[in-house]
């Protein structure tokens, strides 16, 4: 049966309302209605073709909450009623090293995208969530134990939430830690509450003065202006570990400086062009790293949402109907969102 969707024919056009169908309810496949779905930079760049591989016409949205509404004959953890979430991947290989270890998202065969990545099912690629309804298998779908009137916050939990606690749990932040967090946007406010939240003391930094405040309600314990060089010196050595979310290409040289011996700088952000080529001797004279980290495997997610369940924590949201989709994209790419929007998929059944 057919449902409705909305994305893009092409990249220079806007996106649009299409249809779309979903295969057949398998052994071990979980159907969703989706309830939300928030939106991600991977999207726009996805969708705009500003990365190679862009299969049209293409539905984008890897940030989901939903109910199960169907599940086939095999799948025990998950019943009708159920709200669930789906985050960037719905397939791996799961017999690699990765997937053997939990973590997928590393797959030596590479994971299957939420969307436009290639399957068997028709249309031969996967279509994503800015649509009515998912069907995924039940290892790649994931519990949600927060209230209901937190769902629609939930959703960016799915992308920028993982993407940020992932590191910040493989380099131990917590108590006694001094953590940095470069960049108060849709990565970088999940950072800064998931840091504090880790008990780790947290510095944010961010080039406006504008957002100091802003940075402190989120749970901050300091707010560095990187712009200031007084400011960034009078942190030099100090950090045992400093997140960057960043994706436009800038100097590390001015973060590494920050780090303590044996620290770690990790970039989850992909920059358009690269980073201009770090100073070698700053990282040999602290036994410094500069390290990356992508997303983290289905365990690790449930865990993730777990934490946020137990602490409170969701984002910060700006809900749109799925009409509003290009002008959330412009209002994105110009950093005018606080700082994460989430569509509410009961507005697709209007267009």
């Amino acid at each position: 049966m057919a449902i409705k969707a909305y994305g893009a024919f092409a990249a220079d056009k806007p996106l649009q309302a299409m249809d779309i169908t979903r295969r057949a309810v398998g052994p071990h496949d979980v159907q969703i209605e989706i309830a939300y779905c928030g939106v991600c930079h991977s999207d726009l760049h996805t969708v705009r073709s500003e990365w190679e591989g862009t299969i049209f016409p293409c539905v984008p949205g890897h940030e989901i909450v939903g109910r199960v509404s169907a599940v086939g004959g095999q799948v025990s953890r998950f019943k009708e009623g159920e709200v669930v979430g789906v985050g960037c991947m719905v397939g791996s290989c799961k017999h690699c090293h990765a997937c053997d270890e939990g973590l997928e998202q590393y797959c030596e065969h590479g994971f299957t995208g939420t969307y436009n990545a290639p399957i068997e099912d028709a249309p031969g690629y996967t279509l994503g969530g800015y649509s009515q309804r998912i069907v995924v298998n039940d290892n790649f779908v994931l519990k949600i134990r927060h209230p209901e009137e937190q769902l629609a916050a939930v959703a960016p939990l799915l992308c920028a939430g993982i993407t940020t606690y992932s590191p910040l749990r493989h380099w131990n932040t917590g108590p006694g830690k001094k953590v940095g967090i470069v960049g108060i946007g849709g990565l970088g406010h999940m950072g800064v509450k998931l840091a504090h939240a880790m008990g780790a003391h947290t510095v944010a930094f961010t080039t406006s003065e504008a957002k100091r405040q802003d940075a402190l309600d989120l749970g901050a314990d300091e707010v560095v202006v990187s712009r200031n060089p007084e400011e960034m010196a009078k942190h030099a050595g100090s950090f045992d570990f400093i997140l960057n979310t960043v994706a436009a290409s800038h100097n590390l040289d001015v973060f590494t400086a920050l780090l303590k011996r044996d620290g770690t700088l990790c970039l989850v952000g992909v920059p358009e062009h690269p980073h201009p080529a770090p100073t070698v001797g700053t990282l040999i004279f602290g036994r410094k790293a500069i390290a990356g980290s992508l997303i983290g495997g289905i365990a690790e997610t449930q865990e993730m949402l777990d934490f946020c369940a137990e602490h409170g924590i969701v984002a910060d949201i700006e809900m749109i109907d799925i009409a509003q989709i290009d002008e959330a994209y412009d209002r994105m790419q110009r950093s005018d969102v606080k700082y994460r929007f989430v569509i509410d998929s009961a507005s697709l059944a209007k267009v």
